[in-house]
């Protein structure tokens, strides 16, 4: 029997586009002998749609067009199971449900969909979802969160400063407790963002202001940290669970101007999203140009900070190398990477395909283990008349 697979994508993120063509790429290597496969888009006002055309890239160039040829839907849940019915329609009310849905593979990127918001949607309706649980994708969604955790661990990470926009309206003392803190070049990042969005490499005073209000006008918290001059970006990524988790092949992104742009990343030289591809269209060197013991280094240290933080699936380590001293430090998590880093799994002898059959397969085991564990009681002190005192038990008289 085939498993009722509902791929989620899209959503409220400013890295929308980039889950749309990530989902797409997977939902063309799932087999299908295996899995039914649902294609759920989700707009960026969060509204659910439901329909096969959703799985074609071409029809996103008239996504008004697309969604009138779609079904509006909703989630239910029925005791363990978890239904897709039409929005609106009820629970076997004119509508039978659509599907009983077995595993949700949310394939999504950025804030309010990747940072633990989706996915404890998902937990509440008791469907087993693909990927990180609530905690570490709100945790790795934060970068500070993130460096905090890792530097517990005894991971290197870089130093760095974290201004909210409360801070940052107060007259004077953000400028100036960055300069104390560090030399130029330094990196103005949001806290929250993926997909290079918000970031600026600041050479000098006069270009700090402008990044200031670039990263502000994405988040309400920024980072700032210290700019490698000589940068090299090593990445690994990283498949398992708190069992069982292995690296994947390291890769070295080739860096301009310092750093990796949202257009490095997803633009080809005409600034035309890169649809089919994704972040595999990013030039890249597979395996990276590094000596065998560093890369050692490097994916053992992907593995210890996968655990450390609680990751499920796939994620990717991004990490930053000082090519001049060979130093190097976590950069930073994706729970949800850019086309599932499958690019760095095909190397290892594992195929996209076989790669999706694993992270279902993680998905189905963290449910079997989550069954027996006690969540709540079955038991009412409600339906004593003694819950119903004026002031409860804390403010009744002994």
């Amino acid at each position: 029997m085939k498993i009722n697979l509902a791929v989620l994508f899209g959503g409220k993120s400013v890295e929308h586009e980039i889950s749309v063509i990530s989902a797409i790429q997977a939902m063309d290597h799932l087999d299908k002998d295996r899995y039914e496969v649902f294609p759920v888009y989700i707009t960026k006002g969060n509204e659910f749609y439901y329909g096969t055309g959703l799985s074609d890239i071409e029809g996103y160039r008239d996504i008004p067009a697309l969604l009138k040829k779609s079904a509006r839907v909703s989630f239910v849940a029925e005791g363990p199971k978890t239904y897709m019915v039409r929005w609106g329609g009820g629970f076997f009310q004119r509508n039978r449900p659509i599907a009983l849905i077995d595993v949700a593979f949310p394939i999504v990127h950025g804030t309010n969909v990747e940072d633990g918001a989706l996915q404890g949607f998902l937990k509440t309706l008791n469907l087993p979802f693909v990927g990180c649980d609530v905690l570490p994708s709100a945790v790795c969604m934060d970068k500070y969160s993130t460096k905090a955790l890792l530097r517990e661990a005894g991971l290197p990470v870089l130093d760095c400063l974290r201004f909210t926009l409360r801070d940052y309206d107060a007259p004077g003392g953000v400028v100036e407790k960055i300069e104390a803190a560090f030399p130029y070049p330094v990196i103005v990042k949001p806290v929250n963002l993926g997909s290079s969005i918000g970031i600026s490499r600041v050479e000098g005073p006069d270009a700090l202001g402008g990044a200031l209000d670039l990263a502000f006008s994405f988040t309400d918290k920024i980072l700032v940290e210290p700019a490698i001059v000589n940068l090299r970006e090593i990445n690994c990524s990283v498949v398992g669970d708190g069992d069982e988790a292995a690296p994947s092949e390291c890769e070295e992104p080739y860096v301009d101007k310092g750093m990796l742009s949202y257009a490095d990343k997803y633009l080809n030289d005409d600034d035309k999203l890169q649809a089919s591809k994704g972040m595999a269209s990013l030039k890249r060197k597979i395996p990276a140009d590094i000596p065998p013991e560093l890369k050692e280094r490097i994916q053992k240290m992907a593995v210890d900070a996968f655990r450390h933080l609680g990751c499920n699936g796939v994620v990717r380590v991004d990490f930053l190398m000082d090519g001049d001293t060979g130093e190097v430090w976590i950069n930073e998590f994706n729970t949800i990477p850019g086309s599932l880093s499958f690019y760095l799994w095909e190397p290892t002898g594992l195929p996209y395909g076989k790669l999706l059959d694993r992270l279902v397969s993680l998905a189905l085991k963290r449910q079997r283990k989550e069954e027996d564990i006690v969540f709540s009681f079955d038991t009412n002190i409600l339906s004593s008349g003694k819950a119903f005192g004026s002031k409860g038990s804390k403010g009744g008289k002994a």
